[in-house]
C-alpha cells in the first residue's frame, strides 16, 4: 500500500456508499484508517466495504439515516464496540432535496432537507464528540459553495440554507472543541460528478422564478468541467491527517474557481 497518512485511525464516513463519501472511505482506508461506511442503502455500503477489502483495507458497513438520533447512536456505538476508538468523522451525507420557489415550497419538503443535511450533521458530530475527546481527532463536514459563495441557483433555498448553517455550526464547534484537540473543518465543493442529482426534485413552479445565467466558456475555469469525488477525497484525507494539524474552523472551497464566477 502507499505511504499511509492516517495509520491506525478509525473513521466514520456518512453517506459512504457513493460519490464523495465512497471516494473518501476508499482513500482513508488505503492510508491506514479502519472505516465505518454508513449509508441509508446497506447494499451500497457493503459494496464499498468489499472494494476496501480488495485494496487490503479494513471496514464495515452500517445502515442508518443520519436524521435519526436512535440510528446514529447505534452507528457510533457499533464503531466503538468494533474498534474501541473514533478519530476521524466525515459528515458527508446530504441531499439536494426539492427545488422550487419559496412560495411553493412545501413545509415537509423543507423539513426533509433540513433534517438530513443540518440535523444529520449535528447528530453525527454530537454523538462522536465524547469519543473524539479521548485523544483528539478531526471532523470534516461536507458543505457546498451554495449558501456560502454562490446564491444564484434559484430554487435551492433550502439546500443553500442548510449548507450555510453547516459552516456556522462548523465554526462554533471548532472553537468549542479546540481544547480537546478536536479539529473541525468543512469542504465546500462546487459541481462534482456524483449521483446526488438522484436526490434532486425540480418542481414546475421553479420556471416562474428561474433567472437564466449563461457562461459561454463554462463556469469552471480551472478544469472546464465538474470535479471528481476523488479530488474532494484528497482534501478530506489532508484534513483528516496530521498534515493539517493547525487547521480548524476553516471552510475550503474545491470548485475549480466556479464560485468566483457564479457568486
Amino acid at each position: 500500500m502507499d505511504h499511509q497518512r492516517v495509520p491506525g485511525k478509525v473513521a466514520l464516513v456518512t453517506g459512504g456508499g457513493s460519490g464523495i463519501g465512497k471516494a473518501s472511505a476508499l482513500l482513508l482506508a488505503r492510508h491506514g484508517a479502519k472505516v465505518c461506511v454508513l449509508n441509508r442503502s446497506v447494499d451500497s455500503a457493503e459494496a464499498v466495504v468489499a472494494d476496501i477489502a480488495k485494496i487490503g483495507g479494513e471496514a464495515f458497513a452500517f445502515q442508518a439515516d443520519v436524521s435519526s438520533a436512535e440510528q446514529m447512536e447505534a452507528a457510533v456505538a457499533a464503531v466503538m464496540q468494533r474498534y474501541g476508538q473514533l478519530d476521524i468523522v466525515f459528515a458527508n451525507a446530504g441531499i439536494n432535496g426539492v427545488m422550487t420557489s419559496i412560495e411553493h415550497m412545501q413545509v415537509e419538503d423543507w423539513e426533509q432537507t433540513v433534517d438530513i443535511n443540518l440535523k444529520g450533521t449535528f447528530l453525527t458530530v454530537k454523538l462522536a464528540v465524547p469519543h473524539l475527546k479521548k485523544s483528539g481527532g478531526s471532523v470534516i463536514i461536507n458543505s457546498s459553495i451554495n449558501g456560502n459563495r454562490v446564491f444564484s441557483n434559484i430554487g435551492f433555498s433550502t439546500y443553500a440554507t442548510t449548507k450555510a448553517g453547516q459552516i456556522a455550526f462548523m465554526k462554533m464547534a471548532a472553537l468549542e472543541l479546540a481544547r480537546y484537540r478536536i479539529r473541525v473543518n468543512a469542504v465546500c465543493p462546487g459541481a462534482i460528478t456524483t449521483n446526488i442529482d438522484s436526490n434532486t426534485h425540480k418542481k414546475p413552479e421553479l420556471k416562474e422564478v428561474q433567472i437564466p445565467v449563461e457562461f459561454p466558456e463554462g463556469d469552471q475555469p480551472l478544469a472546464r468541467g465538474p470535479g471528481s469525488p476523488e479530488q474532494v477525497a484528497d482534501l478530506v484525507l489532508f484534513l483528516a491527517s496530521s498534515e493539517s494539524s493547525h487547521i480548524t474552523g476553516t471552510e475550503i472551497y474545491i470548485d475549480g474557481a466556479e464560485s468566483l464566477i457564479r457568486g
